[in-house]
């Protein structure tokens, strides 16, 4: 278990790139995993980036003037990630027919969460929301948008829980804008919009 302390959240950076690593990569560095670029990229890109490539494009994310995400930091360790960017280049969301654009405003995405064993049930997760919210902020985004599961406080399994949840959305005060058809983990998604203007 982790000890006590203050989460601090910063941008996902070049400088911190071990830390993203920490938290998305395999421990074989040749295997496919996500590496959180499912959802950033189209599928046929996606599909061909493979292994050790999939880190070195996270690598070049982290060297963007923006960030790709946040990282969570307990005491000084990195404790978890959130995905954050403009909607337009998450690219699944930019051109999904399960969850609906509310207006054509130039909103920002958050849709991955993940916190390492060890630092869950900590408020990690909360404070990666928070964190993305003033990262997106920061940037100049008008609002800022997720798609969690609507679980009505059922368990939901660890593997499918990184959309988050609509009640973890709802005390960071995002309120639902639009049904979608889209699931995970056998929930029905949300989109949870907060306004930032």
């Amino acid at each position: 278990m982790a000890p006590a302390g203050t989460i601090e959240v910063r941008p996902a950076t070049a400088e911190r790139f071990d830390d993203v690593a920490t938290i998305l990569g395999p421990k074989n560095p040749d295997a496919t995993v996500c590496w959180c670029l499912s959802h950033r990229l189209d599928s046929k890109t996606n599909r061909s980036l493979v292994g050790r490539e999939r880190r070195e494009y996270v690598r070049g994310l982290c060297s963007r003037q923006v960030p790709p995400g946040v990282l969570a930091y307990l005491d000084g360790e990195v404790c978890g990630w959130a995905a954050v960017a403009p909607r337009a280049a998450a690219h699944p969301f930019a051109r999904s027919t399960r969850i609906p654009h509310v207006d054509d405003a130039p909103v920002w995405s958050v849709w991955c969460f993940r916190v390492r064993p060890g630092y869950r049930r900590r408020g990690v997760a909360q404070a990666l929301l928070a964190g993305a919210v003033r990262f997106a902020r920061d940037h100049g985004a008008p609002a800022i948008e997720g798609y969690p599961v609507d679980n009505h406080g059922k368990k939901v399994d660890l593997t499918m829980a990184y959309v988050g949840t609509r009640s973890m959305f709802e005390q960071a005060g995002f309120t639902p804008a639009a049904e979608t058809t889209s699931v995970s983990g056998g929930f029905p998604r949300v989109l949870m919009r907060l306004d930032l203007a």
